[in-house]
C-alpha cells in the first residue's frame, strides 16, 4: 500500500515559496553541514542559558525596597518577580529614566 501522505497537504504562502525557490535551484548544500550544526547547536544552548535566571545581590536603600515590597503585595507578586520585571522592562527598552 503506497498511500501518498502529502496529498491534501495545504501549504501556508511562505511554505509555497520556499517549495518554489528549491525547485528552481536556489538552494545549495553545506559543505560542512556537521560542523554548522554544532555551531548551531552551540548557540540554541547558549540561548537557553540566557533564560535562566540567576542569583545576584545587590544592596539597596531601605526605604526604597519597603516601599517594592509593598508594591509587589499590592499587586500580588513576590517582590523579587516585581524587581525582575522591572529589569526586563528597562534593558528591553520599555522603561527608561534620566540621571
Amino acid at each position: 500500500m503506497n498511500k501518498d501522505l502529502f496529498k491534501n497537504l495545504i501549504l501556508t504562502d511562505e511554505e509555497q515559496r520556499i517549495e518554489k525557490s528549491l525547485e528552481q535551484g536556489n538552494w545549495k548544500s553545506i559543505s560542512n553541514l556537521d560542523k554548522q550544526k554544532k555551531e548551531l547547536q552551540k548557540v540554541a544552548t547558549h540561548t537557553l542559558d540566557l533564560r535562566k535566571s540567576k542569583r545576584i545581590t545587590f544592596r539597596v536603600n531601605q526605604g526604597d525596597l519597603v516601599k517594592l515590597k509593598a508594591k509587589a503585595m499590592r499587586k500580588n507578586i513576590p517582590y523579587q518577580t516585581l524587581l525582575g520585571s522591572l529589569i526586563r522592562n528597562y534593558v528591553e527598552g520599555r522603561y527608561s529614566f534620566k540621571l
